[in-house]
């Protein structure tokens, strides 16, 4: 979605902000940035309201929750019409255990999937009784999640001139 919203640099200051915390409070925030609250409320509003801010969510750690494994998936499709990608989509988006699907270009693959379970045997079962059964995949290669390196939700704002 794109919006007409001018960022300014107090509200890149409210993003930066909530990116690293989305939990704070209203008064928390407005102190961080300088703002009183008010102002601050309305101008958080305002970042939502033109989409720029798109949800609050809190993040677990897959691992405490006894997710311990994660992987990759390249899913390839027999034929690349609409109603094959529509299938495929609407049917991946009932699977809880994916965390992220992309269609994707310049690969062998026309989708990744970014999967968690608590261990193999619950991967074969997705794998073998969810995925593969999708009408129109054909292949599937996976890689194995041994170590983050990088893990975040937060986009870089260093391109927004303020």
């Amino acid at each position: 979605m794109e919006s007409n919203h001018h960022i300014d640099h107090f509200d890149l200051k409210i993003l930066r902000e909530l990116q690293r915390d989305g939990g704070l409070s209203n008064q928390d925030l407005a102190e961080k940035v300088g703002l009183t609250a008010a102002p601050c409320s309305r101008r958080v509003k305002a970042l939502e309201d033109d989409g720029i801010i798109r949800e609050r969510v809190v993040r677990l750690d897959e691992r405490a929750v006894d997710l311990n494994l994660m992987a990759i998936l390249h899913i390839s499709m027999d034929k690349h019409i609409p109603e094959r990608f529509e299938t495929f989509e609407n049917t991946i988006t009932g699977f809880p255990e994916v965390m992220e699907c992309y269609l994707v270009t310049g690969h062998d693959a026309d989708y990744q999937l970014k999967v968690a379970v608590p261990d193999m045997d619950r991967y074969h079962d997705i794998l073998l009784g969810k995925i593969t059964r999708i009408h129109g995949v054909t292949g599937v290669k996976s890689s194995f999640i041994m170590r983050k390196i990088v893990d975040t939700t937060a986009v870089p704002l260093n391109y927004i001139e303020a």
